[in-house]
């Protein structure tokens, strides 16, 4: 990734989901997918995130949790909705308690489709992530070194 020197840290939230997209996150790990070969770290702490990872639906309890993380996060940032329960809500938003996808609480830059979605198009949306971070870098002026 010649166009962003650093190496994004990206953090990962599930919002709630049956779980399926945070097993296809957690294999993006594994050496068989590698994405750390791209600079990409999955850390605990937002405060240090470049990109948020949000897998699952919105729902009351989980909105200011979502909204927490976001707001925790340094400027520029990115936000990644993985699957289609982020997306829209699912096949969950229809119950009573889900209020739909990510972009109902705080703004998304990219979607990831899928149920669940697949460790490669999971990648792709990390690294159409990392090009809209280049871009948001841009506007605010910063050089990434």
């Amino acid at each position: 990734m010649s166009y962003l020197p650093k190496s994004p840290w990206l953090v990962h939230y599930d919002a709630s989901s049956c779980n399926g997209c945070d097993i296809e996150v957690l294999a993006c790990l594994t050496p068989l997918y590698d994405v750390e070969r791209f600079g990409v770290l999955n850390i605990g702490n937002p405060k240090h995130a470049d990109i948020f990872v949000v897998t699952g639906s919105v729902n009351e309890q989980n909105k200011s949790v979502i909204q927490n993380i976001y707001n925790q996060m340094a400027e520029p940032k990115v936000v990644v909705a993985i699957g289609a329960c982020a997306t829209s809500g699912g096949i969950f938003r229809e119950c009573y308690n889900v209020q739909g996808g990510v972009d109902k609480v705080i703004p998304v830059d990219v979607y990831v489709p899928g149920c669940a979605a697949r460790p490669e198009a999971i990648i792709d949306g990390v690294v159409q992530a990392l090009g809209v971070l280049e871009e948001k870098y841009k506007n605010m002026g910063k050089v990434a070194k």
